[in-house]
């Protein structure tokens, strides 16, 4: 009995802190309603055609609705070699995607959020070039859709500190 009423004592400052779900309400949500109103315009490049269709299937979770904001991206990728070997032959590299958005309402032409994403992964360079050119398109694939997921919260937090203060 004792360890239970202890179990609730240390469960109750969690009920004020303030914490709420960023997603309640599912699609409907406000925040979610918010991403679907986000326009991605197209980014060049194989990396931008992925970044751009995480974001896509990111931000039309509650369908479509009428454009009130625009997203753009610049993207930097880049491959480096890490571990050189004694006969001038690389053994490990580096895939670094980086990503620079603005958030823009597009009513007024205000940025609401500039900020920069990004990630990287670690590629063993091996014998076959296939395996190594592989590994490089998979490391590009996980990174894009890492990139996306940090770029969405964001977004989606802007938003919900926007709906907040206008509901204030």
């Amino acid at each position: 009995m004792t360890r239970l009423f202890a179990a609730l004592l240390a469960l109750a400052p969690l009920t004020a802190c303030g914490l709420q779900p960023m997603y309640g309400g599912g699609a409907s949500s406000p925040v979610a309603q918010g991403l679907a109103a986000v326009n991605i315009p197209p980014i060049p490049g194989r990396d931008g055609w992925l970044v751009h269709s995480a974001l896509t299937e990111r931000f039309g979770v509650a369908g479509d609705a009428p454009a009130q904001y625009r997203l753009d991206v610049r993207l930097d990728d880049s491959l480096e070699a890490l571990g050189v070997l004694n006969d001038d032959t690389t053994s490990r590299e580096r895939r670094i995607l980086r990503s620079r958005f603005q958030l823009v309402e597009l009513a007024t032409g205000e940025i609401l959020l500039d900020a920069t994403a990004g990630s990287d992964a670690g590629i063993d360079v091996v014998s076959s070039e296939y395996a190594t050119i592989a590994a490089e398109q998979t490391a590009l694939e996980n990174l894009a859709r890492d990139v996306a997921d940090r770029m969405t919260r964001r977004v989606a937090l802007t938003l919900r500190n926007r709906q907040r203060e206008a509901g204030q």
